[in-house]
């Protein structure tokens, strides 16, 4: 059971979808706050995604794109996340914007384009400490189809 499957579908169908989502990027600011919320079904545009539509990404953080929601915190988000080597522990304290991306190969060229914008969008941030965590996703859809059979 993930943490998603846990909560009430009735009052957070939405919201639910929205985190299932195989791209997505999260800023959170200082106090946890989620500022800005980028998600894949959002984003528009054909054969690309238009990460930048309306100019979202000309500010940091971008304007909203998705429905900012509660329903996971920055500290549930940390807890989660597994590094795949040795790294150093951060405090997101020592930060003003954590910035999560969730990424795959499955979305191969718009995994790679959707980082592209973030990075681009980290160069707005001249005033701040931000910290950008990169999240793949494979594993968690390939055991999410497995948990469906």
């Amino acid at each position: 059971m993930t943490l998603l499957s846990s909560l009430d579908s009735t009052n957070f169908k939405g919201q639910i979808k929205n985190h299932y989502q195989p791209l997505q990027v999260l800023y959170y600011n200082k106090t946890g706050e989620l500022k800005s919320f980028q998600i894949n079904c959002y984003a528009g545009g054909f054969p690309n995604l238009d990460w930048n539509r309306d100019s979202l990404f000309t500010t940091f953080p971008p304007r909203e794109q998705a429905p900012i929601d509660s329903i996971i915190s920055i500290d549930l988000q940390l807890k989660y996340i597994h590094p795949l080597s040795q790294t150093i522990d951060f405090s997101n304290e020592n930060y003003e914007y954590i910035v999560i991306v969730y990424w795959n190969r499955l979305m191969g060229r718009q995994s790679k384009r959707l980082i592209h914008f973030v990075q681009e969008n980290r160069k707005l941030a001249k005033d701040y400490k931000v910290k950008i965590i990169y999240v793949n996703t494979d594993n968690i859809f390939a055991l999410t189809d497995i948990d469906k059979k």
